[in-house]
């Protein structure tokens, strides 16, 4: 925290023996930490090697506001939602580059073998449950415009890479109101998410699990029903509304 913070009060970024000097420790202890946020995303480096806050500390910074009512009337429900399910719980945000959704808060699983995930990390937007399920409830204008900069990477052979697939997967998502991914991002990972909703009917993140799949893929249709029950309630405690005039989120397809 105070790496952080001193680099937040300096526009210009600071080299390594100037962070030692204002902190007055050791370069030689410095220098782990250092790349340990560069690596996070939390710091970056300079053409001149010296350290500025990066983007995971900005996103941070900017969903602090914005999504601080989110994490505070969510946490009740997702932790009970992690002790029904038994599988890691993810609340997750578009992410100002409009190309990844950053993970807000998490509930950790009990199991040995869980998906690791922390607060502040971010993920490709095409490649997740989360992220394809905030592109597929954002309206139809932004939607586009967030589809027409994305790099559809390929992180496994099932990842979704060409612009016609992923508009058709987003249809779906959006008739079924829930997102289900398999070894998308990573080999042998699932993933199951559903929108919250705010009061303005605006998609205001994402709730998921995520688990081992051959865990997860036995308990696809129960689990989903557990996300979509969450995410209801969440968006019904941000104040949203349904079309057929009952508190919750997206409905789902039978």
């Amino acid at each position: 925290m105070d790496i952080l913070e001193l680099l937040a009060a300096s526009r210009d970024g600071l080299a390594l023996r100037e962070v030692s000097r204002h902190l007055r420790a050791p370069k030689s202890s410095l220098l782990p930490l250092l790349r340990a946020l560069t690596a996070r995303g939390y710091l970056a480096q300079g053409r001149a090697l010296e350290y500025r806050l990066g983007p995971g500390a900005l996103d941070l910074g900017a969903a602090a506001p914005a999504h601080r009512e989110l994490v505070e009337v969510a946490r009740p429900a997702v932790v009970d939602l992690m002790r029904r399910t038994g599988e890691t719980v993810f609340l997750g945000t578009l992410c100002s580059d409009r190309a990844s959704i950053v993970y807000v808060d998490k509930v950790e699983s009990d199991h040995v073998i869980r998906y690791a995930g922390g607060v502040g990390d971010r993920r490709p937007l095409h490649a997740t449950s989360s992220g394809k399920v905030i592109l597929a409830f954002l309206s139809p204008d932004e939607r586009e415009q967030v589809l027409q900069s994305l790099s559809l990477a390929r992180h496994t052979e099932r990842t979704v890479t060409s612009l016609p697939a992923l508009r058709a997967s987003l249809e779906e998502i959006r008739r079924a109101g829930v997102c289900v991914t398999t070894d998308e991002l990573v080999p042998g990972a699932s993933g199951i998410a559903a929108p919250v909703f705010d009061r303005y009917g605006r998609v205001a993140g994402a709730c998921a699990i995520g688990g081992p799949t051959d865990r997860v893929g036995p308990r696809i249709r129960a689990l989903a029903t557990e996300v979509v029950a969450t995410a209801r309630t969440l968006s019904a405690r941000l104040g949203h509304r349904r079309p057929d005039g009952k508190e919750g989120g997206a409905r789902t397809a039978p």
